[in-house]
């Protein structure tokens, strides 16, 4: 058995079906090998968390993925940026300090990015 780990970047709201997908696709593919997933939402994709939006987010598909092991976060700069506060996130998001920088410590720990 492989293990990988991999981040998905998303800062586009149209781009949210696209990478859920990816995810989906990407787990169905794994056999027998294990993944560290984690979706990174930046710049306006993290309104894509905000449960007040009304986006039609794909939260049943989301808590599933959540389910078997990815891990949803939020850049707080992004958050702040829109007003979006912590109590209105679906409850499973985490919340990273800055996107950007997310994305630096797990590409120094080995995950390989992925951007639709």
């Amino acid at each position: 058995m492989t293990e990988y780990k991999v981040i998905f970047h998303i800062d586009e709201i149209n781009k949210w079906k696209l990478l859920l997908n990816n995810v989906i696709n990407l787990l169905d593919a794994a056999e027998n090998d294990k993944f560290y997933i984690e979706v990174l939402a930046n710049s306006e994709a993290v309104k894509y968390y905000d449960t007040k939006q009304n986006l039609q987010a794909d939260i049943d598909i989301m808590e599933n993925l959540n389910k078997k092991g990815v891990n949803f976060v939020a850049c707080n700069n992004a958050l702040r940026g829109f007003d979006i506060k912590k109590d209105t996130l679906i409850s499973f998001v985490k919340i990273v300090p800055a996107g950007v920088m997310e994305l630096v410590k797990k590409q120094s720990e080995g995950y390989f990015y992925i951007k639709p």
